[in-house]
């Protein structure tokens, strides 16, 4: 009995080994930098079962074979309806500023698609206001409504956008929403679901969080984007989700959400409609290519925006987000603004920004004061030391949590969208960014990080040197875990 016993041991012993030089092994497979695999194999050692356990669900990006089949199918299909595009030449720049030169050629060599221009741009601050706005444009659309959100938290002003949506299916106009399972859980629990399939939207849930699906990907890949479009010609993407600021997360004391979003006219909303259209294929199985509108070129492009649409997930090229910041933070000269909610950078993302500083260019990043996650308000301070010491100014938003993802480079090139300067947007979500090369809408922009300043409260250099022990042993911990993040 006692030889069976130390067999079985052994057998346990061996397994558990193996079991963790396998992982180790995949870690290190995956080229990532070294402070990242080093993060994950202290958990795994340091915390055996607690690491396994996170590594199986949060360290490998499973994908459904079937959705990586429907990527594949979907690619050569995307390529022929871009040649389509191309043959339009007036809807694309010839040149760029200076500024942006590298970034758009870049992004021309690595998606096929030269930076494409519009016929009109807003930048919209308030929620109230943009969704006051989209209500309009709901309510007169003639063809088409196409939505995609994390979050839809029903209640507030967010119940007159479903309103809106359900008159205008019910007068013919097809309407297609992709919610994500995780972020907008609470309307899927809701009497809203039923309502509005039956009243003819077509709505989809993404990335569905089930014990079954544990297996076949990381259950914390989401679907991050937040998109609208309507009739193939209007366009919207930001920082904001379909939630009531009021009303949403004030339990937590933080104040109100504070967002942006870009509306869009013309041929821009043909390459952001690609982008959804993989999404919904990837979903759902079916095909639904945008179509041209004939409005396109009525405007005639008075308006000098240039455009690339930046998207992340199957079917997009790989590491695209992180290259795209990577070579704008060098291309800075003069001046870099950075607005974020979660700030965990890459070694290589603070290794740029910590270099543009020294460069002598102006960089500021601006973060909430307070913070929704317990683990990113620790973890983003472990990363202030070296920022500050390179001469970069951080200031703490107070009035709310700012969820703004913006970048400002030299008052020419702007960055808007759904990415955070955190490992979970620039390597994991399914996420959407346009990189703007216009003065104009760069000086919009610069107005409205000018007043998050004035609401903010500048982290002094020796007062940070001078906190407590404590606080510097919680940062290092929760630096630890960044991979998580």
């Amino acid at each position: 009995m006692s030889i069976l016993y130390k067999i079985i041991n052994w057998v346990i012993f061996l397994g558990y080994w193996i079991f963790i030089t396998f992982i180790i092994i995949k870690i290190l497979n995956k080229r990532r930098t070294i402070p990242y695999s080093l993060s994950w194999i202290l958990i795994i050692y340091f915390l055996p079962l607690f690491g396994i356990i996170t590594w199986v669900f949060f360290g490998e990006l499973y994908s459904d074979k079937k959705k990586d089949k429907i990527a594949s199918i979907i690619l050569p299909q995307t390529t022929n309806w871009l040649k389509s595009l191309k043959i339009n030449k007036s809807f694309f720049n010839i040149k760029n500023s200076d500024v942006a030169s590298s970034v758009f050629k870049l992004c021309k060599n690595r998606q096929s698609l030269s930076g494409i221009k519009c016929n009109k741009l807003e930048l919209l601050t308030s929620t109230k206001k943009i969704i006051k706005i989209i209500i309009q444009d709901i309510n007169l659309a003639k063809y088409n409504i196409e939505m995609v959100f994390y979050i839809w938290k029903p209640g507030g002003i967010v119940d007159e956008v479903a309103m809106a949506l359900i008159k205008s299916s019910k007068r013919g106009i097809l309407c297609r929403i992709i919610l994500d399972s995780a972020g907008s859980i609470e309307f899927f629990k809701s009497p809203w679901v039923k309502i509005m399939r039956n009243s003819g939207i077509q709505i989809v849930e993404a990335m569905k969080v089930n014990l079954f699906r544990i297996f076949l990907r990381r259950i914390d890949l989401r679907q991050h984007r937040k998109v609208i479009l309507i009739d193939n010609y209007i366009a919207y993407t930001g920082s904001m989700n379909l939630i009531d600021p009021l009303f949403f997360k004030q339990s937590l004391g933080i104040g109100q959400w504070v967002d942006i979003m870009a509306r869009m006219e013309g041929p821009i909303a043909a390459t952001i409609g690609i982008v959804y259209s993989f999404d919904w294929e990837i979903e759902t199985g079916k095909r639904i290519l945008p179509i041209f509108n004939t409005n396109y070129t009525k405007n005639n492009f008075k308006n000098k925006n240039i455009i690339q649409v930046i998207a992340s997930g199957l079917g997009f090229p790989e590491n695209m987000i992180h290259q795209v910041l990577l070579t704008i933070f060098y291309s800075a000269k003069k001046r870099l603004i950075i607005t974020t909610p979660y700030l965990v950078p890459s070694d290589d993302l603070l290794h740029a920004i910590c270099t543009a500083s020294h460069r002598g260019v102006k960089v500021t990043i601006i973060i909430p004061k307070n913070n929704d996650s317990l683990l990113v308000h620790w973890a983003s301070k472990a990363f202030f030391t070296e920022l500050l010491e390179s001469g970069v100014k951080i200031y703490q938003f107070k009035k709310g949590l700012l969820h703004t993802k913006s970048i400002l480079v030299d008052n020419q090139l702007s960055v808007i969208g759904t990415v955070n300067l955190d490992m979970r947007s620039i390597w994991l979500n399914f996420e959407i960014t346009l990189i703007i090369d216009d003065k104009l809408f760069s000086k919009n922009l610069y107005c409205i990080q000018k007043e998050y300043i004035n609401n903010s409260i500048l982290i002094n250099k020796k007062l940070w040197n001078m906190r407590s022990i404590w606080k510097k042993i919680i940062e290092k911990i929760f630096y630890f875990f960044s991979p998580l993040l």
